[in-house]
């Protein structure tokens, strides 16, 4: 994320944007038929960076420190191949590197038609396709830079940005707090489906055909971490390099978006969290763990239920 690049763009809140052919990873370079030794090659060539081709900054308008940037993701359409890949040798990474240092790219075709990925004969995959990677310019300090005003994409943090969160797809919304003038909008690493965890490394890392967002502002909500939302859960996130500190922090935010959107005690939103909020491991592959709460918006009923919003 380059924060002293201008903005390609500046929207209004409510505008519409609509990115044509997003790029693989290694600014486009990634396609079927790379093996596994040229994709450890351009990340050896990148340190630090991440390998993720990245999209912006676009600014918003009027979007200063303490306003909440909405992403509400309305179209999200695949080419037809993706790949996973986890790197070799001194590269190892992903959850388990001990196990499998000899590393592995893995290309699968996509049928459109039927939304699925073709693993191995008789085995298919379900498409859910999402940005991996969406955030705001981060806040100042908060990541190392690798020079002035350049922090890497891989970890994920309070401007949101590479959660991986598979639930992000179609229809879905992504709140994040604004911690610099314009916000900044970055956006990159698209997939095609990916399940928790994340653990070998990557997704089926794909490029999409059309990624279409709208963008709104909320002015002066005060968030300290972002919230997602989708038709049926609203879900609270918490990153940390320790998973134990992660899972603590998405309980916190699902305990505190309880008691202050449901009018519950903070006991007895815990309570809650405990019979009827599940937490899944969003992924431990980006430096940063994710843990995230996923709170079902069945539980609510009559007049309660309209009255609770993200924001």
């Amino acid at each position: 994320f380059d924060t002293t690049l201008p903005p390609i763009l500046t929207v209004d809140s409510g505008d519409i944007i609509s990115y044509p052919n997003t790029w693989s990873h290694f600014l486009n370079a990634m396609e079927p038929g790379v093996p596994v030794e040229r994709l450890a090659q351009m990340r050896k060539d990148n340190p630090g960076r991440g390998p993720h081709s990245i999209i912006g900054p676009i600014a918003v308008r009027g979007a200063e420190a303490g306003d909440v940037v909405e992403i509400r993701y309305l179209r999200l359409h695949p080419v037809n191949w993706g790949a996973t890949f986890n790197n070799p040798g001194d590269l190892g990474t992903g959850l388990l590197p001990q196990e499998f240092p000899q590393g592995q790219v893995k290309y699968l075709d996509l049928d459109l038609g039927r939304m699925r990925a073709k693993f191995a004969p008789e085995i298919g995959i379900p498409l859910q396709p999402f940005q991996g990677t969406l955030g705001l310019a981060p806040p100042d300090g908060y990541f190392p830079p690798l020079s002035p005003g350049v922090t890497s994409s891989v970890p994920p943090g309070p401007h949101a940005g590479n959660l991986d969160l598979r639930e992000l797809g179609e229809g879905s919304r992504l709140y994040i707090p604004v911690w610099q003038p314009g916000a900044l909008i970055y956006t990159g690493d698209s997939h095609a489906v990916q399940g928790d965890g994340e653990i070998n490394l990557t997704a089926l890392e794909t490029r999409m055909q059309e990624a279409r967002i709208q963008v709104l502002l909320h002015k002066q909500k005060q968030f300290a971490w972002p919230v997602a939302e989708t038709s049926t859960h609203w879900i609270t996130i918490g990153l940390d390099k320790d998973l134990n500190n992660a899972m603590s922090l998405a309980a916190k935010n699902a305990i505190d978006f309880l008691a202050t959107r449901a009018k519950l005690t903070a006991l007895d939103a815990y309570a809650l969290c405990s019979i009827a909020v599940s937490f899944r491991v969003t992924q431990v592959v980006d430096i940063v763990r994710g843990v995230h709460a996923m709170i079902p918006k069945n539980l609510f009923t009559g007049a309660l239920r309209g009255q609770i919003a993200v924001v």
